[in-house]
């Protein structure tokens, strides 16, 4: 790991991904609907991003970028977290794996929709219903 994380990246708009991926650099491929870099953090796993509505978006403002929502590197050692907005790098602080797991079940379901179970029954009400005003 670098000593100190980054505050800012640079963005390149690429056909092709390259084969060596620079250190601070995000890769944007509109064609393949990709956003790569490394890590930010400096381990050197490289971070893969797919452009989807359902997944990341990328907002390019004529300057500079933005993606949505948050970088999770959940899977690598790392386990770094941070936003990418007008290519400043906001960090967040670490998480427990308990809020990693609802983290991602959140994101699952909002990719694949909430888990199915099964109907509830309807419950009966006890009260008395109003009927209005008997002439």
């Amino acid at each position: 790991m670098s000593p100190s994380r980054p505050t800012r990246i640079r963005h390149e708009f690429v056909e092709a991904m390259p084969e060596q991926l620079e250190e601070g650099v995000l890769y944007v491929s509109i064609g393949r609907r990709l956003a790569l870099h490394r890590c930010l953090c400096g381990c050197g796993q490289e971070v893969a991003t797919p452009l989807a509505p359902r997944e990341w978006r990328l907002c390019f403002d004529g300057e500079t970028v933005s993606l949505f929502p948050s970088v999770g590197v959940w899977g690598m050692p790392c386990q770094s977290h941070y936003w990418i907005r007008r290519d400043q790098v906001l960090w967040e602080k670490g998480m427990s794996q308990e809020k990693i797991e609802r983290l991602r079940r959140r994101e699952r379901e909002e990719i694949e929709g909430p888990a199915v179970t099964a109907p509830r029954e309807k419950k009966r009400s006890r009260g008395r219903y109003w009927r209005g005003r008997e002439r």
